[in-house]
């Protein structure tokens, strides 16, 4: 899949505010500082699309970024970060159950953790939330250039373990550096959006 465009078309907060229309929309879930905001930059080819902080917690909307006139990539605020208080990660949490309960053009989840740790509890519980509504899930791990070749196989072994994918769930190891596992990503997205058409 080559992408020719990508803009951030809509910033929500709530349901009346998602973008109208049929067309399919990809859920991007991890834990915040996992690289959510490298991982649309490497996808969509873009330097600062999707803009990285230092600070954790930053993303606070449902981001709609709709790519090549085709489909969305939702990133919604990341999950797990302390410095943000309960009342705001309640918030949160209402704001992807009110997506995911009301959303029927959504065809994927992409749940990012970091390649170079066990998935946490945060994670696991994550995973779980999503396969109570049944949501396919394809799980994203992230920084895989900082972890030496002798640890890869434990490292994914680990992921595979903690979270123990249901059958149709899939692991990609990606780097937004290297670009390892952006063709899987793509591929993924684009025979989604074709069977759509």
């Amino acid at each position: 899949m080559k992408i020719n465009s990508v803009d951030l078309e809509i910033s929500a907060v709530r349901i009346s505010q998602y973008p109208e229309g049929e067309k399919p929309e990809f859920l991007l879930v991890g834990r915040s500082n996992v690289g959510k905001s490298s991982f649309i930059n490497a996808l969509v080819n873009r330097k600062n699309i999707a803009r990285i902080s230092s600070m954790p917690g930053k993303t606070q909307t449902l981001n709609f970024y709709l790519v090549n006139n085709q489909f969305y990539l939702v990133d919604v605020p990341g999950y797990g970060y302390a410095a943000v208080n309960r009342k705001v990660q309640e918030k949160f949490g209402k704001m992807i159950e009110a997506y995911l309960e009301t959303r029927e053009n959504m065809k994927r989840v992409f749940m990012l953790v970091d390649f170079r740790m066990k998935p946490t509890e945060d994670d696991v519980l994550m995973y779980h939330f999503l396969k109570y509504y049944n949501i396919p899930v394809t799980v994203v791990a992230t920084k895989v250039d900082k972890v030496g070749a002798s640890k890869k196989e434990k490292n994914k072994k680990a992921i595979l373990d903690t979270l123990d994918l249901v059958m149709g769930d899939e692991l990609i190891l990606f780097s937004s550096v290297t670009k390892l596992g952006r063709d899987d990503v793509l591929k993924r997205i684009e025979e989604l959006v074709i069977e759509t058409l």
